[in-house]
């Protein structure tokens, strides 16, 4: 059996994501101070003593929604509620409660689940009078809680593990983590929800639709994998809002926590500046990356090679050469297989290691092949270590350490490429001095005549 699960109800704006990253005990799900930040179902782990937990943030429920992107909420909502063991329905003590507030708890009746109410923003005693009229709402225990303070977090999770089973096996390992990067509306959502063949993430035409990174645990082709789905990345100076500027950096702090990065493109649209600067971002990150044209179906049938893309591709980021290309089709869910077999080629690939004798002998062959000098000293490695994986990194002891130009760094990254693969992922040169040998009392005599 996994952990249980607590989901996090309630109207919008009552605290909810705030709780999260208190019970979670990091920054997983955005806060700000206006309505509807979030919109997808975020999952972590609460760990209190020796007991555990799953906890989903949900975005805030109206359950007469009055567009389709809230109704797109409102059916997140009510997955995570299905989904859960324990549900966390969360009140604001300041406003108190709302007739919305009474249609939830109506909801949140017919589920059948065991409810919690947390009065949330109860920051002193005084407050504390606000308990009462909650008790209105049908259910028990009703507890105060700060979660911006962490008031009253503890009791909230000991009254949580009293009403939710116990952990009867350790859950499985969440696998290969793979982040779905890209520019807004170029099907990043639409791709996940093809993969795990149900709508996880919300899709909406209205671009900047996903603002927090969405974690969901996959099992495809009995491999285990972790997806986070991340909002789409503008260029900073187009990134006016302080909202999506949050969102953008969730997006990149997905990029450092992840193992390989699916970056996808518009077929429609061929690679922009933006996917440049995006797949610059990944490149930066050392993360294992792929390529995936999305939109695929959109083109018609001979009117352009998939060869000639690649190309386009390559021509356009060069320092991308190194990444796999595959194309899909969120909508007619075709290529998924391809593009899980490149995610799981350029894993291993960034994960294996070079012996240093195999290393040594390719370096020097390859300076052999275009020596280079500086200072009228020509280059040589005395050893060389693969000091790290993920991206793959290599310590070389060189006497020509601050000399060696980029380029000739370039040509020494791809005659490693070349001799042992790393398909999918940059590659790290770090260049240490040797440190000069001591002259013997002979050699400085004759270095005096």
């Amino acid at each position: 059996m996994l952990r249980p699960v607590l989901a996090i109800v309630g109207r919008p704006n009552v605290g909810k994501s705030t709780l999260f990253n208190r019970l979670v005990g990091r920054r997983r799900s955005l806060v700000h101070d206006v309505a509807g930040v979030t919109r997808d179902r975020l999952y972590g782990t609460v760990v209190f003593e020796r007991w555990q937990a799953t906890v989903v943030d949900t975005g805030g429920f109206e359950p007469h929604p009055t567009s389709d992107l809230v109704a797109g909420v409102r059916s997140q909502v009510m997955m995570a509620i299905d989904e859960a063991d324990l549900i966390i329905f969360v009140v604001d003590a300041r406003t108190g409660l709302t007739a919305l507030d009474e249609e939830i708890a109506a909801v949140l009746r017919k589920s059948r689940h065991p409810v919690l109410v947390a009065v949330n923003k109860v920051d002193a005693a005084a407050q504390e009078i606000a308990l009462a009229e909650c008790y209105r709402l049908g259910f028990a225990p009703v507890l105060a809680v700060s979660a911006e303070h962490g008031r009253g977090v503890a009791e909230l999770l000991e009254a949580a593990r009293a009403l939710v089973p116990a952990v009867l096996a350790e859950p499985a390992g969440e696998g290969t983590r793979v982040a779905v990067i890209g520019r807004p509306n170029v099907g990043k959502s639409s791709l996940v929800n093809a993969v795990l063949g149900h709508e996880r993430v919300l899709v909406h035409e209205q671009p900047g639709t996903t603002r927090d990174a969405v974690d969901t645990p996959l099992t495809f082709r009995d491999r285990t994998y972790l997806l986070i789905d991340t909002a789409g990345i503008r260029r900073k100076g187009r990134v006016s809002e302080a909202l999506e500027k949050l969102a953008v950096v969730m997006a990149l702090k997905s990029l450092e926590r992840c193992q390989v990065a699916v970056l996808v493109v518009d077929a429609a649209d061929g690679v922009t500046a933006q996917d440049a600067h995006i797949a610059g971002y990944a490149d930066e990150a050392g993360r294992a990356l792929v390529v995936a044209v999305n939109k695929w179906d959109l083109v018609p049938p001979g009117m352009v090679q998939k060869a000639d893309v690649v190309g386009q591709i390559y021509d356009r980021l060069p320092f991308l050469e190194y990444a796999p290309v595959c194309f899909t089709s969120a909508v007619k869910h075709h290529g998924l297989s391809e593009l899980f077999d490149q995610v799981d080629r350029v894993m291993a690939e960034a994960q294996k290691r070079i012996q240093p004798g195999e290393l040594l002998a390719v370096l020097r062959q390859a300076v052999e092949r275009r020596p280079v000098s500086a200072h009228g000293v020509a280059l040589r490695v005395h050893s060389a270590q693969h000091v790290a994986v993920s991206p793959p990194t290599f310590a070389l002891r060189v006497n020509l350490a601050g000399e060696l130009h980029f380029s000739y760094q370039r040509y020494l990254v791809n005659s490693l490429r070349h001799a042992f693969g790393f398909v999918g992922s940059p590659i790290r040169l770090l260049f240490r001095k040797v440190a000069s040998k001591p002259r013997s009392g002979r050699a400085l005599r004759r270095a005096r005549r």
